[in-house]
C-alpha cells in the first residue's frame, strides 16, 4: 500500500493562493471574452482547481473531506464572482451602446432653409380650390396629343381658319404638343356620361415669340359643365362667382367673341386698378362638339371657360414680365 506523500496544509495553501489570485484576476477582467478565459483557466476540466483536486489522492483519508469542502466552497465563490462580473461587464456594454446611439436633444438642429411655393403653383392651387368648392372635380390629360383631340374633336378640322390662331409644335409622328387643355374635355366626355363638371389644369405649348406677356410654354386652366338645361346664365353666374372669389368685388363685363368649339362665345374682362383687363374666354359648348363625343345636343347643353395661369398670377402679384416665372431667380421666388 502506497503511503500518502502530501499534507493537507499544502493543498490548503494552494487553494488559498488560487482564491486570492482568481478573485483579483476576475475583478480586473476588461471584457466578457477575458472573463470567459479566466473561467476556463480556473474552473475548467484542465483548470487550476481541477489540478489541485487531482492531488487529493495523495492525502490521508481523514484529510480528504476537509480539502474537498474547501474546494467546493472556493468553486462556488468563484462561480458567484464570475457571474457578478459578467453582469457588470454586460451592463457596461449596453450603457456604452446606448450612449453611442443616443440623440442629444439639447444640441442645435441642422438648419435647412425652407422652400417656397412657386407663384404659378400657388395660383393654380388657389383657382382649383375655388372650383372644387363649386362642385367641380379635377382631371388632366397627356401633354403630347393627337390632332384629333387637340383640334378635330373640338370642331376645328384641318382646313379651319382658327388653326392659324395657334402656332403649333408638331412632332415627326404626326402628333403635337397640346395648345390648350381643351383636349382634356374631349377625353373626359368620351369616358363619362353627363352630368359633368370638371376643372382641367395643365401645361400647354405654342410657338409664340417670347416677350414680356408671351411664352412658348405656359399653363392653362379650363372648366367644363355638361347637363340638361344649362344656359349662358349658368355660365355667367359661375364665371362671376369665380372672379369675385379671386379678385374681390370688382366690375366684370362679357364681350362677344369667337371660338370654334363654343357658340355663343365671349371674352371676360375685369376692372382692375382703374383699367379693364381681359382675363378669360368662355362660351356654350358647340353642338358639334357634343355630337363628336356621343352626346345628344337636343338633350344636353354645356359651357366651357379657359384662361392662362400666368396672366392671373401677373395681375394678382403685380409682376411686369412673364419671363420672371421661368428664370429660377431666387431673389424673385423668395418673395412668395
Amino acid at each position: 500500500m502506497t503511503t500518502p506523500t502530501l499534507d493537507r496544509t499544502v493543498l490548503t495553501a494552494q487553494l488559498t493562493d488560487l482564491e486570492t489570485k482568481a478573485l483579483e484576476a476576475i475583478a480586473h477582467a476588461a471584457d466578457l471574452d477575458s472573463l470567459e478565459q479566466l473561467r476556463v483557466a480556473y474552473l475548467g476540466k484542465k483548470g487550476e482547481l481541477s489540478q489541485i483536486l487531482a492531488l487529493m489522492g495523495k492525502l490521508p483519508a481523514s484529510d480528504r473531506p476537509h480539502i474537498g469542502s474547501l474546494a467546493n466552497t472556493l468553486k462556488e465563490k468563484l462561480l458567484h464572482t464570475l457571474e457578478e462580473r459578467r453582469h457588470t461587464l454586460h451592463s457596461a456594454n449596453i450603457a456604452a451602446q446606448l450612449a453611442a446611439e443616443s440623440l442629444d436633444v439639447t444640441m442645435p438642429a441642422v438648419f435647412r432653409p425652407q422652400g417656397h411655393i412657386h407663384p404659378l403653383n400657388s395660383t393654380i392651387d388657389r383657382i382649383i380650390d375655388i372650383f372644387v368648392g363649386l362642385g367641380y372635380t379635377v382631371d388632366d390629360g397627356p401633354e403630347m396629343e393627337s390632332d384629333y383631340y387637340n383640334f378635330e374633336a373640338l370642331n376645328t378640322p384641318a382646313d379651319h381658319p382658327a388653326r392659324d390662331m395657334q402656332d403649333t409644335f408638331y412632332l415627326p409622328d404626326g402628333n403635337l404638343l397640346r395648345t390648350h387643355t381643351s383636349s382634356v374635355q374631349i377625353r373626359h366626355m368620351e369616358l363619362n356620361d353627363p352630368p359633368i363638371r370638371i376643372v382641367a389644369p395643365g401645361r400647354c405649348y405654342r410657338r409664340d415669340t417670347e416677350d414680356a406677356t408671351h411664352a412658348a410654354v405656359f399653363h392653362q386652366i379650363e372648366i367644363l359643365a355638361i347637363d340638361e338645361g344649362l344656359t349662358f346664365t349658368d355660365l355667367k353666374g359661375t364665371v362671376s362667382t369665380f372672379l369675385a372669389e379671386l379678385f374681390g368685388d370688382v366690375p366684370i363685363r362679357f364681350r362677344a367673341s369667337y371660338f370654334p368649339f363654343t357658340e355663343p362665345s365671349a371674352e371676360v374682362d375685369v376692372q382692375w386698378q382703374g383699367r379693364w383687363l381681359e382675363v378669360m374666354g368662355c362660351g356654350m359648348v358647340d353642338p358639334a362638339v357634343l355630337k363628336n363625343v356621343g352626346y345628344d345636343p337636343e338633350i344636353y347643353t354645356g359651357f366651357a371657360a379657359g384662361f392662362g395661369v400666368e396672366r392671373f398670377a401677373m395681375v394678382l402679384h403685380q409682376i411686369d414680365d412673364i419671363r420672371r416665372f421661368y428664370t429660377s431667380d431666387l431673389r424673385f421666388l423668395r418673395q412668395f
